[in-house]
């Protein structure tokens, strides 16, 4: 159970699980579908993957037809994720350093996923966009974001326009 019930940051982790949920994901994302693809490319013990999948099929993010799994429209939602936590990652290395790229399909040419505001086409990964509670909050919640520090770009380094982080392979920020 989340600390703060309300936190729609600990429902993902917990919704989708543990770690082995986004391998699980991926291969998902990558077309493959039979229970032996999985249990092949990520090296699981059978009944291991078996309970995995039972659990992505409980929490609505596959199906299950035979010995195929799909994602559900919930599953395939998670892909923004996916994305940005490989671009995360991958961001914090030197380019020969890393192991899986994103490039676009068509052209072959390696794409950067930025997130961005939909009606206004604005980063928000700035220190211009904060979290405020919403209609549904919580008293811990509310509580939290009342107390919160006023927040500026001068805290956290940011300029309005997001922050890199280093590509020398040392590590981040």
């Amino acid at each position: 159970m989340a600390r703060i019930e309300d936190c729609p940051l600990a429902a993902v982790v917990e919704h989708i699980g543990g770690w082995w949920t986004l391998e699980l994901l991926h291969d998902a994302f990558d077309g493959w579908e039979r229970f032996e693809d999985f249990r092949e490319n990520l090296r699981l013990d059978s009944g291991v993957l078996a309970e995995r999948l039972d659990v992505l099929v409980r929490n609505g993010i596959m199906e299950r037809t035979g010995d195929a799994y799909a994602l559900t429209a919930l599953g395939r939602s998670l892909r923004p994720l996916l994305l940005t936590m490989a671009a995360w990652s991958n961001e914090r290395l030197a380019p020969e350093r890393r192991s899986l790229i994103l490039v676009d399909a068509r052209t072959g040419a390696e794409v950067e996923p930025v997130l961005v505001d939909r009606a206004t086409g604005r980063r928000v990964d700035t220190s211009d966009h904060v979290f405020v509670p919403g209609p549904a909050a919580g008293e811990a919640m509310r509580a939290r974001y009342a107390a919160r520090p006023a927040l500026s770009r001068q805290q956290d380094g940011r300029d309005g326009q997001g922050s890199r982080g280093s590509r020398d392979g040392q590590g981040g920020r």
